[in-house]
């Protein structure tokens, strides 16, 4: 692969605003900022890569002791030194440039938020416009058409499914009403992610979590599928690190177990807080990695300790990060998802590129997407129409699934192709970045 010298950069942003306030984690967030980082290479050729800013997601004590649009700042702050480090740099594939920068760029994180120990998913987050930027030059640098020829060498047998069908996840926070609920299943969804740990103290947020898995039980225990082995819905429950204690975690699973609930749970998602250092290996029910697995070595620590799956987030923790941990994962059977970060419909298709060619998840035939987008933005459908194939049959689940045809695989789901909405942020006033 050639050499691909930086030779100019600039970063612009857009503030996309929810229906509702929403819930996870123990707070609530009212909007997410869009990020677009250009790279421009000594060629002339230049790419336009987006992320979305989780900053409660990321690091809840950096949105904790700041504002909404303050933690949002110093993210996008992060992404801005980062670029500038890039400048002028010469790099063969991004992996290796990120590898070069990551270390600088966790120092000055925690410089400006004044944490000491920031969490590196805040730092992941913050690189993954520049990432996703890397990749499209990379591609572009070296007449690379699709993903698969983009992915380098010693991690496609990680990815080497081609999936003809992505089962979609949405997203049932705190503020979900039941109706709503109940409509998802209406529309044919059936692997639902359910957001645990609300706000309050420990036993406040069991009786609240209890209440919330009790009514939402109630509303969906008839509804049927075709689409898993036993027939019925199945449960992804998300708490976000919120339980303290493994005791706190078997009353829940018991009181699920006792509203007949048990065997529709597919997966508890990141019960325990990141450093609490608590195995899992004897949680009689799947238990997920998310926000602690960061890196490559985060997987196999997790691993180790009894985690029987990883919820990939390449929207969030950069494609080359990600890389490793699913050859990692693959390496000791482990399955994975792609989980969401409410991310808008282009990095839908960075996440669905992965979930499309990683082993299906057991029990299932498929791979697994979570995308909850269209839940949650005010002004989704105008997002859509900045997709480069906004029309295309695999932007879209019908009856909880993503059927992904040959279109998708040869246009890699539009994401090495050009937006020109996010690509006209640099054209307005001073262009050729900076």
């Amino acid at each position: 692969m050639k050499k691909i010298r930086i030779t100019s950069v600039d970063c612009n942003f857009e503030r996309e605003p929810l229906i509702r306030p929403f819930g996870f984690k123990g707070g609530y967030v009212t909007e997410l900022w869009q990020t677009a980082s250009l790279l421009q290479s000594e060629s002339g050729a230049r790419k336009v890569g987006l992320a979305t800013q989780s900053v409660l997601w990321s690091d809840p004590q950096v949105y904790t002791h700041h504002s909404e649009s303050g933690g949002n700042t110093l993210m996008y702050a992060l992404t801005e030194y980062a670029l500038q480090l890039v400048k002028g740099q010469t790099f063969e594939d991004p992996v290796a440039l990120q590898d070069h920068i990551l270390e600088e760029v966790y120092q000055y994180g925690k410089k400006i938020t004044g944490n000491p120990d920031l969490r590196m998913t805040f730092v992941l987050n913050a690189l993954v416009s520049l990432d996703n930027a890397a990749w499209m030059l990379y591609a572009a640098e070296n007449g690379l058409i699709s993903f698969d020829e983009m992915i380098p060498e010693q991690y496609r047998p990680a990815l080497s499914y081609h999936h003809s069908r992505v089962a979609g996840i949405p997203l049932i926070s705190y503020s979900n009403p039941v109706a709503e609920i109940k409509q998802i299943a209406e529309e044919g969804y059936f692997f639902l992610k359910i957001k645990l740990g609300q706000p309050g103290t420990q036993a406040e947020m069991l009786s609240k979590d209890m209440e919330r898995i009790s009514m939402i039980h109630k509303a969906l225990r008839d509804y049927s599928t075709a689409n898993t082995a036993k027939g019925r819905l199945l449960y992804y429950f998300d708490a976000n690190g919120r339980y303290e204690k493994k005791d706190s975690l078997l009353k829940l699973i018991d009181y699920i177990r006792k509203i007949g609930a048990f065997d529709q749970v597919a997966i508890i998602e990141e019960p325990f807080p990141e450093d609490a250092g608590i195995s899992v290996g004897d949680i009689p029910l799947r238990i997920a990695a998310d926000e602690s697995a960061h890196t490559q070595k985060n997987v196999e620590e997790r691993i180790q300790m009894g985690y029987s799956a990883i919820a990939l987030k390449p929207i969030a923790k950069t494609l080359s990060m990600t890389l490793g941990m699913i050859k990692t994962a693959k390496a000791h059977n482990i399955p994975c998802l792609c989980a969401d970060l409410t991310v808008n419909p282009i990095l839908v298709d960075w996440n669905k590129n992965v979930a499309a060619r990683i082993a299906p998840f057991p029990g299932l035939d498929t791979g697994l997407l979570e995308s909850n987008g269209g839940q949650n933005y005010a002004d989704w459908t105008t997002m859509e129409s900045y997709h480069p194939y906004p029309a295309a049959g695999w932007t879209k689940a019908s009856r909880g699934i993503f059927n992904l045809d040959k279109s998708f695989y040869d246009e890699s789901g539009g994401v090495l192709s050009d937006s020109e909405h996010y690509m006209e942020l640099f054209n307005r006033g001073r262009s050729g970045g900076h």
